[in-house]
């Protein structure tokens, strides 16, 4: 096994270098270039991480505050006030996602087009003012309305974090940087419920505590619009706040990275091949599976507490630990895929505990409020930690700037259709328990279980394949133009 590791490792090493010497006859990279040192290396990803990473997670914080506190509106009398029926509210959840899904793939294509730093701003301003004004909603048709505009503005942030840090980060720096930029989400539910606690303390201070809670989160977001366009960096090759030697050194890494794939310029012929390749098909099987336990969990998870028989707001409280631990399990094993980059194992590794987590939650329901509540901790983390790894997978295995913004707001998209189903997953005839909407996600989490195994083993077998093609069999399919990742000289990562 380590020789034909280190077999593949020469072929590939060998097929990045014939490229790089390939392009730099035809003069598209610098022949002056000078490789950094250790020390620069370090030096220029510290700033590009502090600059970058950071921020996109204080930004994605905001949006997964403002998606699922409805969630905590619920426990502060959103329905009785607004007379929304239990078939309703769900309807009400999964609705933000139909809109969402409608505008990840065009915002992809504007984030590009007009750049991240004054695209982002824009949808930030949106879905804040949105969310401001749910806080006058007088009846179920407003609810609904307000949620599907809250998901067609919310809809150029994930996705398009997504591709961008694929711009600025080689392959197998993604994972740990996603994670960092996600753990935000689960740092959101413990926020959420913590914060949502003291603000239902407003509750008829001039306002019901479910409007004091939509007002309250949207401001940060509106605020942090106007920063997000000076703070943010523009793709790498007019950013700004980085010399032209870094910028140089950015550029060359990505390239080599890439490989034989290195196509940076909009073309329809990439955009049609998103929707043609089968690992595009199956990434999406994969990001279904996980994405719908993840916002079932996220919308419902004050209500799961309460069941256990605590309170409305002890619940909101309560909601906060689970989050916080699957943050740390949800950085550690991201850092683990980069190291070890790998991705299919640290999918699925999650996806088990996840399992035994829903698994937990059906069998204990007789067994108190302590177990079922660390079934729930156990739960919340396998369902959590196995996220980054899966979205830099994707961003990891597609090539052509095009064809990777576009498969990635797609699969995406298809990923949360799992949201829509999620809203409808546990429903009020189902609780306090909700031992069916556990028995789905936890057939759900077996299949993202099951698929990230099969498709890390059909990966493998075509990285052997590829390696091992004769001088005609190469000549043939290296033959044409845009083949992305398709190219044989590219190695995808399992």
């Amino acid at each position: 096994m380590s020789d034909k590791r280190e077999i593949d490792d020469v072929v590939i090493k060998k097929a990045e270098i014939d490229y790089v010497d390939d392009l730099e006859s035809n003069d598209k990279l610098d022949n002056e270039f000078v490789p950094p040192d250790a020390k620069e290396m370090r030096k220029l990803l510290w700033k590009l991480d502090l600059r970058i990473v950071p921020w996109l997670g204080v930004l994605y914080l905001c949006s997964f505050l403002d998606r699922v506190n409805i969630g905590n509106a619920k426990l502060a009398g959103i329905q009785q006030d607004l007379h929304v029926s239990d078939d309703a509210y769900n309807w009400a959840l999964s609705i933000f996602f139909i809109g969402y899904i409608i505008f990840e793939i065009p915002s992809n294509l504007m984030l590009k087009k007009i750049g991240p730093n004054k695209w982002i701003p824009l949808v930030m301003i949106a879905w804040g003012v949105t969310m401001c004004a749910m806080a006058a909603m007088t009846n179920t048709a407003g609810l609904l309305a307000s949620r599907f505009f809250l998901g067609i503005t919310e809809a150029g942030l994930f996705p398009g974090a997504i591709y961008y840090l694929s711009l600025w980060f080689t392959r197998q720096e993604q994972a740990s940087r996603v994670a960092i930029f996600f753990s935000c989400a689960t740092v959101a539910g413990a926020f959420g419920g913590v914060l949502a606690y003291g603000i239902m303390q407003l509750g008829g201070k001039g306002l019901t505590g479910w409007q004091w809670i939509f007002i309250i989160e949207s401001l940060p977001t509106i605020l942090l619009s106007a920063a997000t366009y000076f703070i943010l960096p523009d793709l790498p090759h007019r950013a700004k706040f980085i010399n032209e030697r870094e910028r140089a050194i950015v550029l060359h890494r990505l390239t080599v990275d890439a490989g034989p794939s290195t196509e940076t310029h909009f073309s329809w012929k990439q955009f049609y091949a998103a929707f043609t390749d089968w690992k595009v098909y199956m990434h999406s099987l994969i990001y279904i599976c996980g994405s719908t336990p993840l916002y079932s969990l996220s919308l419902f998870l004050p209500s799961i507490i309460k069941g256990m028989g605590y309170t409305d707001l002890a619940a909101q409280a309560m909601s906060a630990p689970p989050y916080a631990i699957a943050c740390f399990f949800t950085v550690v094993i991201a850092l683990h895929a980069d190291k070890k980059r790998e991705r299919g194992l640290h999918i699925a590794a999650p996806a088990f505990v996840g399992m035994i987590g829903y698994l937990l939650l059906v069998v204990l329901k007789d067994r108190g409020p302590v177990a079922m509540y660390i079934a729930a901790i156990i739960t919340t983390t396998g369902v959590f930690s196995h996220i980054p790894a899966m979205l830099s997978w994707f961003t990891n295995n597609i090539g052509g700037h095009t064809k990777r913004g576009v498969a990635s707001a797609f699969i995406i998209s298809i990923g949360n259709v799992g949201g829509a189903i999620g809203g409808q997953v546990y429903r009020a005839d189902d609780a306090p328990y909700y031992p069916r909407g556990h028995s789905i996600c936890l057939g759900l989490m077996c299949g993202a279980w099951v698929f990230s195994l099969l498709f890390k083993f059909l990966l493998n077998r075509e990285n052997k394949r590829r390696a091992n093609l004769t001088s005609e069999q190469h000549a043939k399919e290296s033959s044409g133009e845009e083949l992305c990742d398709l190219h044989p000289d590219f190695r995808y990562i399992s």
